[in-house]
């Protein structure tokens, strides 16, 4: 594949960018140096999947702009990818991050169209710490969203759900277990299950940890979350539910077996795929449906970020800033590799139409953006805290009871979580 030198007028387009101008009051902003640094080398650590192949893919194009070589594999490095929802909280207390926002006030380090304010809540929740520095550049999100049949809805005369008392009332009249078909997949094994429980969760009012960074698991909208989890997946949900990851939640839905999916956007294009799916053009795309108490997306990412020992920092920074650009953004989005955490990408009218996507797709994307909350808590031992959860949530569906595992789940990860705050 050829390899273009972005202009810097690409660079500087945008949305954002006259409402960035507009705020600075002057219309004369120094423009980036983007030569500054040529003849440096940076070292970056990259997480296998698409966002890394796709900085790989076109880095020769930064380095045209730039004049600086971008290398992996070293085990020193300039630039990390991280994993927000997993590493958030363990690379701010070990200050593996450099402080970012100086470099984002800095009109020669800075296109104008790189503004917090166009980075979505749960992007800044992310890349922000508790003192409000920027330790990272928010980079592709994972919005939970409601993935349905059209046929299947169709052929029963069903309302697309837009509260989850009707989701469940929906999935009673769409299933049909002498035919083999059924109105609610998701993912029932331990660990991964609580990627799809939290959205039920935080509709219902639960925040993960008090003021004082207390564990909240056990309460009330704890209990009223984890009877609808069961309630779906054992009333509604295809036999053997209770060992699904999102690889057998896909296949039930590509093959026509199950109405109604909750999962991560990405998978979407797997769906549209005629070589793997019989559901193509028949995919409805929509909110995750609200409940008592909210209306939220679980929200899972990642981003970009310095080391804090890098002796290269502004050098690194433009790397960062150019992964984030609105070129980069709209070819991920394009390819169905990521969304972006930028809302000028995704609401740009020239990027959505080189979307492949269905255009509800998008359009659930840019609305789940709106009520992105972050779907896992910002503690260290994370993975303890899903495995642990996640236990009590596998067990409901063998018939044991919300609260009584939710108490016991608490009690064995609350001392954990103070292990982990005092080390």
């Amino acid at each position: 594949m050829s390899h273009h030198l972005i202009s810097r007028r690409q660079i500087l387009a945008g949305t954002a960018a006259a409402g960035a101008l507009a705020l600075t009051g002057s219309p004369a902003r120094a423009e980036v140096n983007w030569k500054k640094y040529s003849g440096t080398t940076l070292e970056v650590i990259l997480a296998k999947g698409p966002r890394g192949d796709n900085l790989q893919k076109y880095i020769k194009e930064f380095t045209e702009l730039t004049g600086i070589k971008v290398e992996s594999g070293k085990p020193s490095f300039d630039v990390i990818h991280l994993s927000y929802h997993v590493q958030k909280r363990q690379f701010e207390k070990a200050g593996w991050l450099a402080d970012m926002s100086g470099y984002m006030k800095d009109p020669t380090l800075t296109a104008p169209d790189l503004v917090e304010s166009d980075f979505s809540a749960a992007g800044l929740q992310y890349a922000k710490n508790d003192k409000g520095q920027m330790l990272s550049l928010p980079w592709s999100v994972d919005y939970f969203i409601l993935y349905y049949n059209k046929e299947l809805f169709q052929k029963k005369g069903v309302a697309v759900p837009k509260t989850l008392d009707e989701m469940v009332a929906a999935a009673e009249k769409l299933t049909d277990a002498k035919d083999g078909t059924f109105g609610f997949v998701g993912r029932g094994l331990r660990n991964a299950n609580m990627t799809l429980w939290t959205n039920f969760y935080l509709n219902y009012g639960g925040e993960f940890l008090d003021g004082k960074g207390n564990i909240l698991t056990d309460g009330p909208e704890a209990v009223a979350a984890t009877k609808l989890y069961q309630t779906l997946l054992t009333k509604v949900a295809p036999p053997g539910v209770a060992g699904f990851n999102w690889m057998e939640s896909m296949a039930s839905f590509t093959q026509g077996r199950s109405a109604m999916w909750i999962d991560g956007v990405g998978w979407a294009p797997p769906l549209e795929d005629p070589a793997a799916s019989r559901v193509v053009g028949k995919v409805g795309y929509t909110v995750v449906p609200a409940g008592p108490k909210g209306q939220y997306s679980a929200t899972y990412g990642d981003g970009i970020g310095i080391a804090a020992a890098s002796k290269n920092k502004e050098a690194a920074y433009l790397l960062c800033q150019w992964v984030v650009s609105k070129k980069q953004g709209a070819r991920l989005l394009q390819a169905g590799g990521g969304v972006p955490f930028r809302n000028s990408i995704l609401n740009d009218p020239e990027v959505q139409q080189g979307v492949k996507m269905p255009k509800e797709w998008l359009q659930s994307v840019v609305d789940s953006a709106k009520i992105s909350k972050l779907g896992l808590p910002v503690v260290i031992p994370v993975a303890e805290f899903r495995d642990i959860v996640g236990a009590a949530l596998t067990s409901t569906l063998s018939g044991a009871d919300p609260a009584t595992e939710l108490k016991k789940a608490h009690e064995q990860y609350r001392p954990i979580l103070e292990r982990s705050e005092k080390a």
